[in-house]
């Protein structure tokens, strides 16, 4: 299998992640891909008609798309056991909420770099930043239970979602007021698959 990847992508890191703590390296072939939403590369549209990375190239069935899609699948290939079922909703939303992070801070990146400074919209960015606290509140306040014990897609989302925000907008300073997921992240990311994945 070949997985489409472009490192700097939060939503590429976390399949690439999973790839690492499943044990799954050597079953499948990462491809750095040079991609934009305003240009998508042609493999990648071959893919993903959406035109969005990761997509997971399989021999046996059609490319599959989409970060939870492919650590679903993955985690089920594996047998990681990423998804327990013994708490399935409670990871499924912790999931989500790691991803609608990584949404609003890829957007915030996106117009900055792709959209002429003329057309940029600082009120839309300030809306696209307050989602993300938002989130980034919650997990703090509602989700920390769940970060700790056995890995889980979560944990993994979590920790690359933070990890982009201090990537591209670390000047927020998404730490203050978030000390306890703020340690919690300084200890995850030394883990092995964390420092393997790490944007350069």
């Amino acid at each position: 299998m070949q997985l489409l990847i472009s490192p700097a992508s939060p939503f590429v890191r976390k399949v690439r992640v999973v790839l690492r703590e499943a044990k799954l390296m050597d079953t499948v072939e990462e491809v750095n891909v040079t991609t934009t939403p305003m240009n998508s590369a042609p493999e990648v549209v071959a893919a993903n008609p959406m035109g969005k990375i990761p997509a997971l190239i399989r021999a046996d069935g059609p490319a599959i798309y989409d970060s939870r899609v492919i650590t679903r699948f993955l985690d089920d290939h594996a047998g990681s056991n990423l998804y327990p079922q013994s708490r399935i909703w409670e990871i499924l939303t912790l999931e989500a909420t790691a991803d609608a992070i990584m949404d609003a801070t890829v957007a915030m990146s996106y117009e900055a770099r792709l959209r002429p400074q003329e057309q940029q919209s600082p009120d839309w960015v300030e809306a696209q930043w307050a989602k993300a606290a938002r989130g980034i509140s919650a997990v703090n306040s509602r989700w920390m239970s769940h970060l700790s014990g056995p890995l889980n897609i979560g944990q993994i989302g979590v920790a690359c979602a933070l990890s982009y925000i201090d990537l591209r907008h670390d000047a927020r300073g998404w730490r203050n007021g978030n000390e306890a997921l703020a340690n919690w992240h300084a200890d995850f990311s030394a883990r092995d698959s964390m420092v393997a994945t790490k944007p350069e």
